[in-house]
């Protein structure tokens, strides 16, 4: 949106929609390689979740940093574990643990709504971060 618009601004990083939506990645995620052989328990399984877990635990720990390049350095964490969780997916597909497409689709969007704020970031003294509504 452009400056000027009325956007909420977020008090907590639980009112970010980018940490809604990779929570809710973290828990498709933890729900996804239940199923996954148990001889993945140390291998995929624990490798697969700690990424997830990295990206709204990094969106959470940058929000409350003062300065663009303090933010900016947490959310390229996250979007850098995004690009991990789409190679265990693309692993998980290949050795046939189970459909990926809805986390694929889901990466994709929280990808997307990284980039914009970073890029935002850069664009503007005062970037907001999309909220939830409480419609």
């Amino acid at each position: 949106m452009k400056s000027g618009t009325n956007r909420q601004s977020a008090k907590v990083f639980t009112d970010l929609i980018m940490w809604q939506k990779s929570h809710q990645f973290v828990l498709k995620v933890y729900e996804y390689t239940e199923c996954f052989p148990s001889r993945e328990i140390y291998g995929l399984i624990s490798q697969f979740r700690r990424a997830a877990v990295s990206i709204p635990a990094n969106i959470a720990e940058g929000f409350k940093r003062h300065g663009k390049q303090g933010k900016r350095r947490f959310l390229n964490i996250s979007q850098s574990s995004v690009e991990e969780c789409r190679y265990y997916l693309i692993l998980a597909n290949d050795l046939r643990y189970g459909d990926s497409k809805e986390l694929m689709e889901a990466l994709a969007e929280i990808s997307k709504l990284l980039e914009s704020y970073t890029n935002s970031i850069s664009d503007s003294r005062n970037a907001q971060l999309p909220v939830a509504s409480d419609s």
